[in-house]
């Protein structure tokens, strides 16, 4: 009997598990929650409202947004909830010491009876407080083509040049570093992109020689041909001379935004639209073939970091915060914001030993941040702000890391663009700006200071 009692309960545990149902997709989990919250709003029905936030707030790992509507909703049934207001009071609480700053309590009218409580009188001044000007960066270059929209920056060290990656004009451009910031710097192009789409990420492998980027149809935008939307690739370069030596092209339906080179060469990919993370081995003789190495956790993911461990990455998502994904067993987790730390909206990201530099144009308002973490690289124990509401502070998106100083790109031109790419009525582009902030040195954490 034992013979064959094994076969039979494999066989039962096999058909078993090909019943269960796939497991669903964060993004998909996200749009159904998008879905409830318009029914329910339209249906004022705010009992189902507040379930519906709340599961987004669960989801989205307190993304300072999330409260907001969690907010909203406890507001609007205070009738049935008697501390609905009490509630709604705490959330607007931990969004301000998140950082944030927002007129939309002020306008709307679903906060109209928060407006009189006492404690409004000192969310507003806090929100005041964070939208204060901070300044710790300086001017290190002002590029004179405006029209560029710049995205993404890298240093090729042995020809002391940026490499910067534009979006409206379809290029990578070379900027020397010692252009000084007092007048526009000297621009070449070091090459184009092959398609007629925008090249978004770049990265330079100094040890092989190599320039990857990534390029992009992005859907409803108008940089690219209508009949391209949905198509992107990875690109390869020589550094030495831009001729194009690889392209490998992602899924239909995906935008490549942002990227990482391990050390060994292999490029890591996140697909800002799709939510996949995929791995293109960097040996020509490998198959150009893209791994997906994420199971369906992210929504938005943006630049990954690696970890000075060398087998974890610090994964942004755009929506969910600041996920750690380790790359032999691709389970993930995820920082918690702790009540204080916005962790959404970031952009380009950057690990110094225990910190995170941090480029969020996805906060309110936005900002260049640096976060220290704790010895195991699993706890946020403080923030420094390095940029803030600045005039030179536009719409900030990534920067590379040269020693203890990082430069950025803070105006890259994407704040005076509407939803499908065109310039606003009456906004003129500026010249895109690159700052130069001094890092701390790695710190010791063993503390848990607050927000410094």
């Amino acid at each position: 009997m034992r013979l064959h009692t094994a076969p039979l309960l494999l066989i039962t545990a096999l058909t078993a598990a090909a019943q269960q149902p796939a497991p669903v997709s964060a993004s998909a989990q996200f749009q159904a929650i998008q879905s409830r919250l318009r029914a329910s709003h339209a249906a004022s029905d705010w009992l189902a409202n507040l379930a519906a936030a709340q599961d987004q707030q669960a989801l989205l790992n307190d993304d300072p947004a999330a409260l907001l509507e969690v907010a909203r909703a406890e507001v609007h049934i205070r009738d049935v909830h008697l501390n609905g207001d009490i509630a709604a009071i705490r959330e607007l609480q931990q969004f301000v010491r998140m950082g944030q700053s927002t007129d939309f309590i002020e306008k709307t009218p679903d906060f109209a009876t928060l407006r009189n409580r006492p404690e409004y009188a000192d969310l507003q001044r806090d929100m005041a407080a964070n939208r204060a000007p901070i300044a710790l960066a300086a001017t290190a270059l002002v590029l004179p083509d405006a029209n560029l929209l710049a995205e993404d920056i890298d240093v090729d060290t042995a020809r002391h040049r940026f490499l910067i990656t534009s979006v409206r004009e379809h290029k990578i451009v070379a900027v020397s570093v010692t252009n000084s910031a007092s007048g526009p710097a000297a621009i070449t192009d070091f090459a184009p992109a092959p398609d007629p789409w925008p090249i978004v990420a770049i990265k330079i492998d100094r040890t092989r020689s190599r320039v990857w980027a990534t390029e992009s149809a992005m859907q409803g935008l108008s940089f690219s041909p209508k009949s391209d939307w949905g198509r992107t690739a990875v690109l390869c370069y020589d550094l030495r001379t831009g001729k194009l030596l690889r392209r490998v092209e992602g899924p239909h339906g995906s935008a490549f935004g942002d990227m990482l080179l391990l050390p060994n060469g292999d490029v890591i990919v996140s697909d800002g639209d799709g939510g996949g993370l995929y791995r293109l081995a960097s040996n020509p003789a490998s198959p150009d073939h893209l791994d997906r190495i994420d199971h369906g956790e992210f929504i938005s993911p943006q630049t990954p970091a690696l970890a000075p461990d060398g087998h974890r990455l610090f994964v942004p998502d755009y929506e969910r915060g600041l996920a750690i994904l380790d790359l032999t067993t691709q389970k993930v987790s995820w920082l918690a914001p702790q009540g204080r730390f916005a962790l959404n909206g970031i952009d380009g990201l950057y690990c110094n030993r225990n910190q995170l530099i941090a480029v969020q144009n996805g906060t309110s308002p936005e900002r260049v941040i640096l976060f220290t973490l704790d010895a195991p690289l699993a706890t946020i124990v403080s923030e420094k702000i390095i940029e803030r509401a600045t005039p030179t502070l536009g719409d900030p998106t990534h920067g590379v890391l040269i020693g203890r100083d990082f430069y950025y790109i803070a105006n890259s031109g994407w704040d005076i663009l509407d939803a499908h790419g065109n310039i606003n009525p009456g906004a003129k582009p500026s010249q895109p700006r690159i700052m130069r902030a001094t890092v701390p040195g790695p710190q010791p954490s063993t503390g848990s200071s607050p927000r410094q």
